[in-house]
């Protein structure tokens, strides 16, 4: 947290790693959204600041919640006449601390706590998250607008999937609501949502969201590691790497782009240096389906296949799923670890996902002589 000269809580100081960290604004209502206090009669007409702030930051792909001390029904009715509902995700009004509201908020996105902002109009309230949760970023509404221009509110870039990353969580609260009431085993619900999962290399036009994909995902990134546009360019293209996308889709439509690896490829070795997935998909059963697909490649194309590991702190899931599929420590430098492979026990996809893998550019083929190992470790 910070305070500014005249005493208002407005979070944590900006460095150039926050560029673009916020994913979802938190808003209080009463003297916040609107002017005025709902259960008093007033008439809580819209703030027009804080109207123009959601719609804008909507377009650039960061979501919207609340987390207000309420009667929910009528909070939800003025919500509605206002005509900004939709624009709410897992909207938490109850008489609840708002730093519980906030952690339910965060839980239901599956996204880290330092990824959220809070704004409000009371000092306390602002107090209490700040106190509760550090790593929340607290905005006084009066401070808006500075907060607003802050680099952790400007994306490093808006990607045609951005402005529809609102309609990407609202179909998956709708099938949330399907599978609460659905009847029968987790496996016979994923087969009724007729999922399709579409595995290709990656295409020019891949590469914002390829590179925002490094940038956004946290708990399903094997390394940490985030690639830029030219970088990504330049493996793309490469003979020696493979660049390739994920795309999943099911009958309430589409998750958009949700997986990304690069392999860096040699004749005789492979070395899997990213392997990430979108934590909107954690819950699909699809979570191996990429690394499975790399590893039968590898297979096919005659090579072992190593692959890196930087322990992040938030990343144990991609831990986990390598060590389901085989994978062993060979390597370690502190937080970094080399994983290899033997390639004997491949899992096919369930038998409810459609995957449809597109052909990828031949591996390089022997230069004549010995063949050398991936860049970085010879003879690894």
């Amino acid at each position: 947290m910070t305070i500014d000269a005249a005493g208002a809580t407005v979070g944590p100081a900006s460095t150039p790693e926050q560029l673009g960290k916020i994913k979802c604004v938190v808003w209080d209502l009463d003297h916040t959204l609107w002017d005025g206090t709902l259960l008093e009669g007033d008439a809580c007409a819209p703030r027009a600041e804080a109207v123009e702030a959601i719609r804008s930051l909507d377009r650039l792909g960061i979501l919207h919640s609340v987390a207000s001390r309420n009667d929910p029904q009528e909070a939800g009715r003025r919500l509605a006449e206002l005509g900004l509902t939709d624009y709410f995700l897992y909207p938490q009004i109850s008489w609840n601390a708002k730093s519980t509201s906030i952690q339910e908020i965060a839980r239901r996105l599956n996204i880290g706590l330092d990824a959220v902002a809070f704004v409000d109009d009371q000092e306390f309230e602002l107090a209490e998250v700040a106190h509760a949760l550090p790593a929340v970023t607290c905005v006084p509404v009066a401070e808006l607008g500075a907060a607003l221009a802050r680099p952790e509110f400007r994306p490093v870039f808006v990607t045609a999937e951005s402005g529809q990353r609102r309609e990407l969580y609202r179909s998956q609260i709708r099938r949330e609501e399907v599978e609460a009431e659905f009847v029968g085993t987790s496996e016979e619900f994923l087969a009724s949502l007729g999922m399709r999962m579409v595995i290709r290399p990656a295409r020019r036009e891949d590469l914002q969201r390829a590179e925002e994909l490094t940038v956004r995902t946290n708990q399903l990134n094997s390394t940490g590691v985030t690639y830029s546009y030219e970088e990504l360019d330049e493996r793309r293209v490469s003979p020696d790497h493979l660049l390739l996308v994920a795309e999943l889709t099911d009958r309430f439509g589409s998750y958009g782009t949700i997986g990304l690896t690069l392999v860096e490829r040699h004749p005789t070795a492979w070395h899997l240096r990213l392997l990430l997935m979108s934590c909107r998909v954690m819950a699909r059963g699809v979570g191996t389906v990429l690394l499975n697909h790399v590893m039968r490649s590898a297979r096919e194309a005659g090579a072992r296949l190593r692959a890196d590991f930087v322990e992040t702190g938030r990343n144990r899931m991609m831990q986990i799923t390598y060590a389901f599929a085989g994978f062993v420590e060979v390597a370690r430098d502190g937080q970094h670890v080399v994983l290899e492979s033997d390639l004997g026990t491949i899992q096919e996809p369930a038998a409810y996902l459609d995957l449809v893998a597109e052909p990828a550019p031949d591996a390089p083929e022997p230069a004549g002589g010995r063949a050398a190992g991936p860049a970085g470790v010879p003879g690894d």
